[in-house]
């Protein structure tokens, strides 16, 4: 573990795991945090995506500190993304919040973008400082990210491993990872959790559609909320949309977590 600090952001990494070292940022606010979040980025992505940077931000404007880290195998991560799976995705998660307890504070909100929203589902149970949990376009099931190489699914059964490409870029995906989120129990986490949660979605997203929200909405116990993302993109890459979630993220969880 080790970091170097520049203004409010803080760069570091901790060992992720698997035994790699994860890059990180935690953005800090200018005065002593009120409390101390964890964010988990969307399938395939980075900490750097410009939904996780600016949520960030926002939300240190309202005095909370984030987490943001890379994946094992993504960004500025060591590790190989196809040894990595949805469950590998949770343990990374559940070793960022151990680093935090010892390094800075525990997080008690947990925050998840896309696929990252499924896994803070599923990683909260293991986090037992986190109050509150919130998730943006996530879908109800981590098999969904299943559709984004179907093409390439019949290779990767019968050959172990295929090259797919999504959004743009090249990976290797194994069969082990079909097996993995086959495997996942979402549901019956979410109705387990005993956390208070926010499920953020845009009625118009058309990577994870609004109706993995209204599922992930029957399934859990409340206290639970809903917000709608009007017209925003599944990737949030207005400015405009980012912020308005950082902004209710905020206001919705100091309710539990200041």
């Amino acid at each position: 573990m080790g970091g170097t600090q520049a203004g409010l952001s803080e760069k570091l990494t901790f060992a992720g795991s698997q035994g790699d070292e994860l890059a990180a940022r935690c953005d800090l606010p200018t005065e002593e945090p009120v409390a101390t979040a964890l964010f988990a980025h969307c399938f395939t992505c980075s900490k750097d995506v410009v939904a996780a940077s600016r949520i960030a931000r926002g939300l240190t404007e309202h005095g909370v500190a984030v987490l943001r880290f890379d994946f094992t195998g993504l960004g500025s991560s060591e590790g190989e993304f196809a040894n990595t799976t949805f469950s590998s995705n949770v343990d990374d998660l559940v070793a960022a919040a151990d680093y935090l307890r010892v390094a800075h504070s525990a997080p008690v909100l947990l925050v998840g973008h896309s696929l990252g929203g499924a896994a803070v589902l599923a990683a909260a149970a293991r986090v037992p400082e986190a109050r509150a949990v919130c998730t943006i376009g996530a879908p109800a099931d981590p098999a969904h990210v299943a559709h984004l190489f179907a093409g390439s699914r019949d290779e990767i059964l019968a050959s172990g491993e295929a090259e797919v490409a999504i959004a743009g870029r090249t990976f290797r995906i194994r069969r082990g990872f079909l097996e993995d989120i086959a495997s996942q129990r979402l549901a019956a986490a979410v109705s387990e959790l005993r956390r208070a949660v926010l499920f953020l979605h845009s009625p118009v997203d058309e990577i994870v559609g609004i109706d993995n929200a209204a599922q992930l909405y029957g399934t859990a116990k409340h206290p639970k909320s809903f917000v709608s993302l009007d017209d925003a993109d599944h990737l949030l890459t207005r400015r405009e949309d980012a912020s308005y979630a950082a902004d209710v993220i905020a206001v919705w969880s100091s309710r539990y977590v200041s």
